[in-house]
């Protein structure tokens, strides 16, 4: 399971010119599932995004989580973040979970991810078109690999 984490200043997503997700002050999660992910990937990242320390305390260190801030979520799920690149200009994306499979995962991540928030979180919609848009506060721009815990 990846993740690419943005702190960001506001975010919204967008589906058929409809807003679906809006925030303010938080972080911008897109989500990557691949077919081995499992309930152990899903808690670790979980437990990782809420508790990473990339949020500024009053001396404009980042000390404090998603969780020491009271900030918002939304999350994305994109399955390009499994692109393979290795041969040719066309990315392969063979490693990426087939919709059967990511969408329950995606969809169980986001209400996990709550629960460890104690709060809702937006989301995009699975498989749509979206459009995404944001202010990237910093800029800081992380990337996890549950594949890489250890």
């Amino acid at each position: 399971m990846r993740a690419v984490i943005q702190r960001v200043s506001e975010a919204s997503v967008m589906v058929d010119h409809r807003v679906c997700a809006v925030m303010q002050h938080g972080l911008l999660i897109f989500l990557g599932i691949e077919e081995e992910d499992n309930e152990e990937d899903m808690d670790w990242l979980c437990r990782k995004i809420i508790n990473m320390r990339i949020f500024n305390d009053e001396d404009e260190v980042m000390n404090n989580s998603l969780k020491d801030v009271d900030g918002d979520a939304i999350i994305v799920s994109q399955f390009t973040l499994h692109a393979s690149t290795k041969k040719g200009n066309r990315p392969s994306y063979i490693k990426a979970a087939k919709p059967e499979i990511a969408e329950p995962m995606y969809l169980k991540f986001i209400a996990k991810f709550q629960k460890e928030l104690g709060k809702d979180v937006g989301a995009g919609k699975f498989g749509a078109d979206m459009k995404v848009s944001l202010l990237n506060d910093g800029p800081v721009t992380i990337l996890l690999d549950s594949k890489n815990k250890r």
